[in-house]
């Protein structure tokens, strides 16, 4: 990433509301993937740029959006890690509080997209904790495609 998107990203970051088109939709689909990356303790930037690739799929090739849905997921991960200011308990209450309120982003979660993240898991027990929160995301999805 150049320099002048890291400062368009924390421009836009300060007021992602107010710029970034359909910022809530983005900031629920980084959400999600954080959920998947914040369960492995060992997450690597690789977790990311899959990310990154998915969000160019999503988006149609917008590398700003696919960045910005990179760096959005970083974040969350690192509030996670890092500051401890999230955890994944309470991501996940968010998430669901999220769906509650807009649950057409249910349509945001994309099982076979967050699936290949869980192939970077190297230990058991990751692998295991990741495909109980896939079932979790899907059984979620489920729940409010079909309230729609």
């Amino acid at each position: 990433m150049n320099l002048a998107f890291k400062f368009k990203y924390r421009f836009f970051n300060a007021f992602r509301e107010l710029f970034v088109h359909h910022h809530g939709s983005l900031e629920f689909r980084a959400k999600v993937f954080a959920l998947l990356i914040a369960a492995n303790e060992k997450a690597s930037i690789e977790s990311f740029i899959i990310v990154k690739e998915i969000g160019l799929e999503i988006y149609n090739h917008d590398e700003d959006r696919a960045n910005l849905l990179m760096l959005t997921t970083r974040e969350i991960v690192q509030k996670i890690e890092n500051d401890h200011s999230l955890d994944v308990d309470r991501l996940v209450t968010n998430i669901q509080q999220e769906l509650r309120i807009v649950p057409r982003y249910a349509s945001k979660i994309d099982i076979k997209a967050l699936k290949s993240l869980t192939l970077l898991s190297r230990d058991e027990d990751t692998i295991h904790y990741q495909e109980r929160m896939l079932e979790f995301l899907s059984n979620l999805k489920q729940e409010h495609t079909e309230k729609n």
